[in-house]
């Protein structure tokens, strides 16, 4: 059985965060298993002898959103969140006039002799 803290963190603090999700499993202990984006397990953290503050307090660090209500809007940043956004991707850009041209290789790569 879920101690009353986590069983609290469960049922009232888990609605909150977006990208959060509880899986009961019968008989396991409570973990917080942490996915990639491509669902493949990272860690594990079991929960069985933390406080419902110290698992709220672990969850924000690993960067999960917490929201004000269950049903509150996720800012477009943390739609994604915890996820690290992959830095070899460029952030979606429409084209702009800049992009067109071709990049000024000349301006401070030869310092004037």
């Amino acid at each position: 059985p879920l101690c009353p803290q986590v069983k609290a963190f469960v049922t009232q603090d888990i609605p909150l965060y977006h990208n959060l999700e509880m899986k009961h499993l019968p008989g396991a202990d409570p973990e917080l298993v942490l996915l990639s984006h491509q669902y493949k397990e990272l860690e594990r953290i079991p929960l069985s002898d933390m406080t419902r503050e110290e698992i709220n307090q672990l969850v924000q660090e690993l960067g999960f959103y917490r929201k004000e209500t269950p049903d509150a809007p996720v800012p477009k940043e943390f739609q994604f969140a915890p996820a690290r956004p992959l830095p070899t991707l460029p952030p979606p850009q429409a084209p702009t006039a800049e992009s067109k041209t071709p990049p000024e290789r000349d301006e401070g790569e030869h310092p004037d002799l």
